[in-house]
């Protein structure tokens, strides 16, 4: 990560000390090692390199999106150092994961990477387009967070046994996998929203933010004409005013909206682990089990 530049050793230190769970090598490493019988090589480390480096740019760049100050706990980068500084930061990071490839000629790794950035720009600005109109169907959903979100689990998979077994039918097969991870997490990050609990991110806000969520719209397709119009207004007009937000949250819950998510939620998951019953029996088998579990048990 060293560079010739001052400030920049100054802010990657900041970011390396800061680390977050490291969840998406974690997948990585525990892909390569399952398909490959415990084998991994400098392929397998250059590869969550790449994608612990890519994923930071892009969480580098959702602060300044989101206009963020925090990130886990700490003050954001552009927070600390300000936006034009953030921007170039997290486009310094994304280069270094892809010259990372580049440089040692893993091209196949490099394209499942670019394609996951692709997916994630997509995905955000399809988000983005919907959410000023409130109508957003289940499907369309879906298709947000399998780009947004879904899809750098699903690079992380696939990169892990293409970095064992290039070209080989677990590569498509993993991919799958790491995206059904992927909208269960997303679902999860929802679920968050409406919870009670002290978790990194304050609840009601995806409703302050104008976000169409998954309990959201499972209530607004089944509420009556009158209740769908109060909701849209809510979220339209009154998403800062916390009394009304408290009350939409109430009303998705007694709709239940959370259970409709809770079990979509739990498909994903339970088609995830259908995958991995085709591997034989190991230890990094059962650590992946215990990380699918994860992903929709875990607090915050």
């Amino acid at each position: 990560m060293s560079s010739q530049v001052a400030l920049l050793n100054r802010i990657t230190h900041y970011i390396v000390n800061r680390k977050g769970k490291q969840m998406r090598p974690m997948f990585v490493f525990l892909v390569a090692k399952m398909v490959s019988e415990g084998e991994v090589n400098e392929r397998t480390y250059r590869g969550a390199s790449v994608i612990e480096l890519i994923h930071t740019a892009t969480l580098v760049h959702d602060d300044v999106v989101d206009d963020s100050n925090r990130r886990r706990g700490f003050f954001s980068i552009n927070a600390l150092w300000k936006n034009k500084i953030a921007v170039l930061v997290g486009d310094y990071l994304l280069s270094k994961g892809l010259l990372l490839s580049i440089d040692n000629n893993d091209f196949d790794l490099l394209k499942i990477i670019s394609v996951a950035v692709r997916e994630m720009s997509e995905g955000e600005l399809l988000q983005i387009e919907k959410a000023r109109r409130l109508d957003i169907t289940e499907e369309v959903y879906y298709d947000i967070i399998r780009q947004k979100t879904a899809t750098l689990i699903a690079a992380c998979c696939s990169l892990g046994a293409a970095s064992v077994n290039p070209e080989s039918p677990e590569v498509e097969k993993m991919r799958r996998f790491g995206e059904l991870i992927g909208m269960a997490f997303q679902i999860k990050d929802d679920l968050f929203d409406y919870g009670d609990e002290k978790i990194g991110k304050p609840t009601g806000i995806d409703i302050k933010e104008q976000k169409m969520t998954l309990p959201l719209i499972y209530t607004l397709n089944i509420a009556s004409k009158s209740e769908k119009a109060w909701i849209i207004k809510s979220v339209k007009n009154h998403n800062k005013d916390k009394k009304r937000v408290k009350e939409v949250i109430v009303f998705v819950k007694e709709k239940g909206g959370l259970k409709y998510a809770e079990q979509k939620m739990i498909a994903f998951q339970q088609e995830a682990m259908e995958i991995l019953k085709e591997f034989p029996s190991s230890p990094y088998k059962e650590s992946l089990e215990l990380m699918v579990s994860y992903v929709i048990e875990r607090k915050k």
